[in-house]
């Protein structure tokens, strides 16, 4: 897995004045979109603009990522050989239906790479790997390539591919469907070693919605999501964010660990609980992001 991303924002291409803005924004990625919010009609126009950014804007320390056009589309290939010599951190792929998606765009990509002078695979992918109903039964053989460096998945898409009437209950939660989707995308992301990142959460006025959402999506296992709006980054980020109780709890029990091995022991108690390897992976997995975060 690559560098950690806890928010990485969505930001329409071609619009040079929301750019200027997103470049002041503590996101740790943004995604210039050349798909679903550029009208066919200014898709060209809008790529040259997304490749003028690449090529003489400073992102600092945000992650630039392109979302292309889908595979099936007129303008794929193009997007692929304009944007991946100017070397972004990676590339969104949409609408990927199974492996041999995958597999399609890394030879684009491989040759695009070697003509332009770059190592193979220095471009990564970010895979949206839930968007068509059949692509749910391919998301561990798609995510497990070695170009992938994250997968996430998207409800809306979705919910027109199932002919879903609605994606949330009354409460906000998503429907079981929705909720399958989405854990799939985590069991696949992890077992692939790629990064889990969760999808949008398109109530840009709900904070407290987001924030419950974040919170849910970091206890099962996800570190990052994607964002909308610019309100929604600070929430992201701290959710994906360890707190300085929990790095101060797991260097604590760590330590303990360390005293008990000396001793024979990999079981024991602490704070009350019975303790074993499951809860020093967990500490050390708590430390590690912590200390990447600081970097």
């Amino acid at each position: 897995m690559g560098k950690l991303r806890r928010s990485i924002h969505f930001l329409p291409g071609g619009n040079d004045k929301m750019f200027g803005k997103a470049l002041g924004l503590d996101a740790d990625g943004l995604i210039l979109d050349l798909e679903d919010s550029v009208p066919a009609a200014n898709k060209l126009a809008v790529r040259d603009a997304v490749c003028a950014w690449l090529a003489s804007a400073d992102f600092g320390h945000r992650q630039k990522l392109v979302r292309i056009n889908s595979l099936d589309s007129e303008w794929c290939l193009a997007d692929l050989e304009a944007v991946v010599p100017l070397r972004p951190d990676a590339i969104v792929l949409p609408k990927v239906m199974d492996a041999k998606t995958v597999t399609s765009i890394d030879t684009c990509m491989l040759n695009i790479e070697k003509q332009a002078g770059l190592e193979s695979r220095a471009v990564k992918l970010l895979l949206i790997g839930t968007e068509d109903a059949g692509a749910i039964f391919h998301l561990n053989a798609m995510a497990n390539h070695p170009r992938v460096d994250g997968l996430t998945w998207g409800a809306e898409d979705l919910s027109v591919s199932l002919g879903a009437r609605a994606k949330r209950d009354v409460d906000g939660n998503y429907l079981d469907v929705f909720r399958l989707a989405r854990s799939l995308t985590l069991f696949a992301a992890v077992a692939a070693q790629a990064q889990p990142i969760d999808a949008v959460y398109v109530d840009i006025k709900n904070s407290d919605g987001l924030r419950k959402e974040c919170t849910d999506a970091a206890n099962m296992g996800f570190t990052g999501k994607l964002t909308v709006h610019p309100d929604q980054i600070a929430i992201v980020n701290e959710a994906f964010t360890p707190t300085e109780a929990e790095i101060a709890l797991a260097r604590e029990l760590v330590s303990a660990f360390a005293e008990q091995e000396r001793a024979g022991r990999m079981a024991f108690t602490f704070r009350g609980e019975m303790v074993d390897v499951p809860h020093l992976k967990r500490a050390q997995r708590v430390l590690a992001i912590a200390e990447q975060l600081q970097r």
